[in-house]
């Protein structure tokens, strides 16, 4: 693979950047897959535009569905208070990669875009504006936010997240005190087997405790599947990278794949349905099961915080495990926290548009509104020196966690060698559950097909 550097986030805890912001100022996928297209770019510079922010534009092209109208909300908000046009799209879940190409060939192209990572930043280095001396990167915390191309900076991360299983407090309690429960205490449920044991019981007995089972249903749709594919995937290369003392590679050697069976097939056997009928399961449809109390354990993230909350639970019914796989030191165990967000200034822009842009995302990041609208309404952690804390209960969860000494999983993902592959694994996982397909399939896929890819994007 060839050499894109980056200092990535997911080494570091939401505890030591909000230690990092108090000092400072007193402080969760884009896609992978397609090349970027044949256009002729610019060369990428380093130097601030020259160009008049008050005649340009802004044009976002948001990653995130589940934030759309915060940030069509704060785009609002900052055009009336600075009369810069901003214009936000949200790709459909799945597809910002094939969105993202699709826009870049018209005339009026996004000015702000997102990569995942060193993956994805290599489809569309040449778009992007060397950010070394933007006002936003001197507002980051930390350099290791910064995403770096040799000497050049091509994007920032602008949000730090959190997954794992999100439970809710009230039936997970109700298990604990019921006469058949081997586990007492929701304390106690710090490892793989203690886990097993809490969720075969819960399915066990679905019916005294008015479930239709213990994990919502495992959907593999586009909406969903990437919970699997991607996020629960990571468990399994985070512990192997960790191994062997790397942080890529274009050989992944599946040592903890017999882990990611036995954790993939809890959730598809303690199911609040058929894991023949998955295939077609949806993210709503995890998200609706889990509001309505249908099931105990959901995986998901920091970002579900808003959803679940407007659903109608409170702070107070909702709590996160990490996912336990079996490997390690469980009990130090921490959720998985990183970011796979990056912004990145299109340097094919106008030096209008470009200077409106850094002007928007800057003031995002340092002005009472947009920080505000960040923390409360998007549930975000950023990594900037006047960021709000957040009042997401996952956010403080995570926070926690990591003040017990618990080690936060980081994030590995964005090291995934394509989208391909990431569809190759979520194919053989959909065939395994639904019985047409078996597990070697599942690790041909995960090993052959990580070694084939990378070989692709060498």
């Amino acid at each position: 693979m060839k050499k894109t550097v980056i200092k990535r986030a997911s080494a570091l805890t939401l505890a030591a950047l909000m230690a990092g912001s108090a000092l400072a100022g007193c402080q969760s996928g884009g896609g992978t897959s397609s090349a970027a297209g044949d256009a002729t770019t610019a060369a990428a510079q380093s130097e601030a535009p020259k160009g008049n922010a008050a005649n340009g534009k802004v044009y976002y092209l948001n990653f995130k569905p589940e934030q759309d109208a915060a940030w069509q909300n704060l785009a609002k908000k900052f055009t009336e208070e600075k009369g810069i046009p901003v214009t936000v799209k949200t790709a459909a879940e799945g597809t910002y990669e094939e969105t993202l190409t699709a826009e870049m060939d018209k005339k009026e192209a996004p000015t702000l875009f997102q990569v995942n990572g060193p993956v994805g930043l290599k489809n569309w280095k040449d778009y992007c504006m060397d950010l070394a001396n933007a006002d936003i990167t001197k507002q980051l915390t930390s350099q290791d936010f910064a995403l770096k191309d040799g000497d050049k900076t091509l994007g920032v991360a602008y949000v730090i997240e959190s997954y794992g299983i999100i439970y809710n407090k009230t039936l997970l309690q109700k298990y604990c005190d019921s006469d058949f429960a081997t586990v007492k205490s929701i304390d106690e449920i710090n490892s793989f087997e203690k886990l097993k044991t809490v969720a075969d019981e819960i399915q066990a007995n679905k019916d005294a405790l008015g479930v239709k089972g213990a994990f919502t249903s495992a959907g593999m749709d586009a909406s969903s599947d990437w919970r699997f594919k991607t996020h629960l995937a990571n468990l399994p290369i985070y512990f192997e990278y960790k191994d062997e003392g790397i942080g890529t590679t274009d050989a992944i050697k599946g040592t903890y794949l017999d882990n990611y069976k036995n954790i993939w097939d809890l959730y598809i056997t303690d199911s609040t349905c058929d894991k023949t009928e998955l295939a077609s399961k949806t993210g709503t449809d995890a998200e609706t099961e889990f509001i309505n109390g249908d099931a105990v354990f959901f995986q998901n993230g920091s970002w579900e915080y808003g959803a679940v909350t407007e659903g109608g639970l409170k702070d107070e019914d909702l709590g996160m495990l990490p996912i336990y796989i079996g490997v390690g030191d469980e009990a130090k165990q921490g959720l998985c926290t990183g970011t796979e967000n990056y912004w990145c200034v299109n340097n094919n822009a106008s030096d209008d548009d470009k200077a409106a842009t850094l002007n928007f995302i800057n003031w995002c990041v340092t002005s009472e509104t947009g920080t505000a609208a960040m923390a409360d309404e998007m549930g975000f952690v950023i990594p900037f020196q006047a960021a709000k804390d957040s009042t997401n209960v996952f956010v403080k969860i995570d926070k926690d966690l990591t003040a017990a000494g618990k080690t936060p999983v980081s994030w590995n993902f964005p090291t995934m060698p394509s989208e391909d592959w990431k569809n190759g694994v979520g194919t053989a996982l959909t065939q395994y559950a639904a019985g047409t397909g078996d597990w070697d399939a599942v690790v041909k896929a995960f090993v052959d097909g990580w070694k084939t890819e990378a070989a692709k994007n060498a």
